[in-house]
């Protein structure tokens, strides 16, 4: 497909946001000022990727014509750089593909994931352990950065719960296929007669909320402070630093008693609430986000997991495009760089072909 008339209508259209950019009224509406800033900063991005695959495809056209002269010295160097050239020229293809494809603006934004225990009892709230740890392994390679925000542990030294914020460069953009229940297959410690138990743990990821994007008005809420409660020390039990927060208009509550400080709590507890509150908004406002919370994440039941991770036979298995990997052990210490890559790619593939831009 010719792409050249889409990205002379981005060139069109960066020209128009240059324009209302430098307008002194420009940040005079920050939620608008802030859409026109990212859309502008995305057609740049877009711009930078065409050139470079333009310049890629000529490079190409000239190690052609190279490879099939006469003088057998340059031939032979032409055509030792075109597998190169070419593995080039197809990723900067499908980056800008992507790029030319509508935007959802939370695929910038940093990420809210919550883990909570589901079916299986302690082993449960065991595995929901190991997926906290599997992910900071592998916000630790992305060079991202994590924050907790909440935790309540379990007494068999897992979590029943527990919420943390993921800051830096579209982390939204790769976490956000994390979302639903993840089983696992694996003798627990404490079976003593080696027998496979299955358990499950679910996961949201939701992207943090701007206050541009959600208005929480104070006499919507009802706040309490309590007594932290759970592992931690002497500190933690001594304290009234936990705080609830009662979103009135929904019913949603959100629990923070992560630091000691009570302030901060507060501050954490409502910035999950935001994000819950954006995500309820999303999924009223367009079909795509049209499944409710309750499908997003499921129950905690065997029977509505998206990925499973089976111990024995060292496997780690996505049902939504069918990919097994024999390296469970590897993907638990963060290595989900092929995984996601793969839930990319399908995502990417079906929007291509539902927005006409496909080969």
């Amino acid at each position: 497909m010719d792409y050249a008339p889409l990205i002379e209508k981005r060139r069109q259209r960066l020209a128009e946001l240059d324009e209302a950019i430098s307008s002194p009224e420009f940040y005079q509406d920050p939620k608008k000022a802030g859409l026109l800033t990212r859309e502008h900063a995305q057609i740049k991005k877009l711009l930078a990727l065409w050139e470079e695959h333009q310049s890629v495809r000529r490079q190409i056209a000239e190690n052609e014509a190279m490879a099939k002269g006469d003088d057998a010295e340059f031939a032979a160097l032409a055509a030792e750089e075109l597998p190169g050239l070419r593995g080039r020229e197809e990723t900067l293809a499908t980056q800008v593909q992507y790029a030319l494809l509508p935007r959802d603006v939370t695929e910038d934004r940093d990420a809210i994931v919550e883990i909570r225990a589901g079916t299986g009892g302690d082993e449960a709230g065991l595995f929901a352990a190991d997926l906290l740890r599997m992910y900071t392994r592998y916000v630790d390679a992305m060079g991202w950065k994590i924050e907790p925000m909440d935790a309540s542990t379990s007494d068999a030294g897992g979590y029943r719960e527990v919420v943390f914020k993921v800051t830096g460069e579209e982390v939204f953009r790769f976490l956000k296929y994390e979302s639903g229940v993840h089983r696992v297959q694996r003798v627990p410690a404490t079976e003593a007669q080696g027998r496979i138990h299955t358990s499950t743990a679910t996961v949201a990821v939701l992207p943090e909320a701007d206050e541009v994007d959600v208005e929480i008005k104070p006499d919507e809420l009802r706040i309490e402070v309590c007594r932290a409660s759970g592992a931690g020390g002497q500190g933690v039990n001594t304290t009234d630093s936990a705080v609830q927060v009662l979103h009135l208009p929904t019913g949603l509550i959100v629990r923070c008693q992560d630091g000691r400080s009570q302030i901060k709590n507060k501050e954490k507890a409502i910035t999950i609430l935001r994000s819950r509150l954006l995500e309820r908004k999303q999924q009223e406002e367009a079909a795509k986000y049209s499944a409710n919370r309750k499908a997003l994440i499921g129950s905690g039941g065997r029977e509505e997991k998206i990925r499973t991770y089976n111990y024995p036979q060292n496997r780690v298995t996505d049902h939504r495009v069918n990919l097994t990997l024999y390296n469970l052990t590897g993907y638990m210490e963060g290595d989900l760089a092929g995984m996601i890559s793969t839930l990319q790619a399908s995502e990417m593939a079906a929007r291509l072909e539902e927005a006409g831009l496909g080969n």
